[in-house]
C-alpha cells in the first residue's frame, strides 16, 4: 500500500516474539520492527491528503518504525518528531527516515506540535486510556489509524477514511487483510465543554 516508502523491518518469517519469548521477558518485544495496519492506513492517508500536515509541525506518537512520521515528512510537514518510549524504536525511526530522504527528530515523551498522528496505538484496554489522555491533553489536531481492535472510543472520533490493509502473517492477526480506519479526535467546543462540566 505504500510503494513510496521503504522500511528496514524484521525479515519475512520472523515473528514478533521470536527474540524475546513474549511479554514474560524483561526485554520488550520489538514492535518497531513491523509495520502495523493502523500505521499503514494512516501513512497512506497522509500521502493522499498532504494538506493535513503540509507546513505544520507533527508528532508521530508511538512511532515504532517511524512509518507515519516519514509519510508526514514526505507530505510536507515542517518538522516531525518520532515519540516512542523504546530507544530502539527511536533509533529505527531515524534510520528509516534517512533511508527515505527525511530527517525525523525523536523524543521519549510528547512534545508540542500542530498535529499528532498515531498508528495502531489503541491496542489494549490498559493502554487505550493513557493514549487518549495524551491526545486530549495535547490540544493538537489528532489523527489515529486503527484496525478495529476494540479499544478506540469511537464516540470521541470522526471517521475520515477506511482501507483494506494486507497483513503480514508474522503478526498473527485474525486474517490476512484488516479493515483499518483513519479517525480524527473531535474537540469539544468551549460551550459544550462548559456544559459537560469537569
Amino acid at each position: 500500500m505504500l510503494p513510496e516508502i521503504e522500511l528496514d523491518l524484521a525479515p519475512a518469517g520472523v515473528r514478533l516474539f521470536d527474540a524475546t519469548g513474549g511479554y514474560r521477558s524483561d526485554t520488550p518485544p520489538p514492535f518497531w520492527s513491523f509495520a502495523w495496519p493502523g500505521g499503514i492506513a494512516l501513512a497512506r492517508y497522509l500521502l493522499d491528503h498532504p494538506a493535513v500536515v503540509k507546513g505544520r509541525t507533527v508528532v508521530d506518537f508511538g512511532a515504532g518504525s517511524g512509518l507515519v512520521g516519514i509519510a508526514a515528512a514526505r507530505a510536507g510537514a515542517t518538522t516531525v518528531t518520532a515519540v516512542d518510549t523504546d530507544p530502539a524504536a527511536r533509533d529505527a525511526a531515524v534510520r528509516n527516515g534517512r533511508r527515505n530522504g527525511v530527517e525525523l527528530q525523536t523524543a521519549a515523551s510528547i512534545v508540542p506540535a500542530d498535529v499528532i498522528v498515531a498508528g495502531d496505538v489503541f491496542y489494549s484496554g490498559a493502554v487505550a486510556p493513557k493514549v487518549l489522555q495524551v491526545l486530549r491533553g495535547a490540544r493538537s489536531e489528532a489523527l489515529v489509524g486503527d484496525p478495529g481492535r476494540g479499544f478506540l472510543p469511537e464516540r470521541l472520533f470522526e471517521e475520515l477514511a477506511a482501507y483494506d490493509v494486507p497483513v503480514r502473517p508474522e503478526l498473527e492477526e485474525d486474517g490476512d487483510v484488516m479493515r483499518t480506519r483513519v479517525w480524527r479526535l473531535v474537540r469539544a467546543t468551549s460551550a459544550a465543554a462548559s456544559a459537560a462540566g469537569p
